[in-house]
């Protein structure tokens, strides 16, 4: 089985890449479109603004491939900025459009006492929706964070996880075969490497 890693000029690719090769399957980071929708599943990785991955995605044409490949039904999956990509818009730095994959919004952290930006190190991940295929044989625990921005799903059977940091915040999404984990499951010890495996035995 073979996982595309969208190359967009804005990922860690490499860890993700290796975490996927430690599960057994092969990886290809690529920016190539026949190779993206032809590959089993793919991976959206993101480091950096919404904003300029967003024109990165749409001046490689990139934003209509992985539309593509979440139309023709490939599981898909947003890591951190990418999850936030995932949604329709966000408020980083000016109002951008998303790709629109799952109706809702990413908005930076409002200060609240006691809880620093960015949300930055481990915390510990609540199941909403535990008959989700991604949490199958899996307990509730810690994963690893960096962000300043964090997603509201605009329909609650979008919402797969939260974490509490002064108030909910979105931890993982799903919609039929999309999916979003807005920590870094290659970076989680053994609950996120267990969580990508999952996703990738969908």
């Amino acid at each position: 089985m073979t996982v595309a890693i969208v190359d967009y000029g804005m990922g860690n690719l490499h860890s993700v890449s290796k975490a996927v090769e430690r599960l057994g399957y092969k990886s290809l980071v690529t920016g190539d479109a026949g190779e993206i929708l032809s590959a089993d599943s793919v991976i959206l990785p993101g480091v950096g603004a919404f904003g300029d991955a967003m024109e990165h995605l749409r001046s490689s044409g990139l934003d209509a491939v992985v539309k593509k490949a979440a139309a023709s039904g490939k599981p898909l999956l947003g890591i951190c900025l990418g999850m936030q990509l995932l949604f329709s818009s966000s408020e980083e730095y000016g109002t951008h459009e998303g790709l629109n994959l799952l109706p809702g919004s990413v908005a930076r952290f409002e200060p609240r006492e006691g809880y620093k930006v960015p949300h930055m190190g481990w915390n510990r991940l609540e199941f909403l929706q535990p008959q989700s295929p991604l949490f199958a044989g899996l307990e509730e625990g810690h994963v690893y964070f960096v962000h300043s921005f964090h997603a509201t799903v605009a329909e609650e059977s979008d919402l797969l996880a939260v974490t509490d940091y002064g108030h909910p915040v979105t931890s993982i999404v799903g919609r039929g075969k999309v999916f979003g984990m807005q920590f870094h499951p290659e970076k989680s010890g053994e609950l996120g490497i267990k969580l990508l495996g999952n996703f990738l035995k969908i």
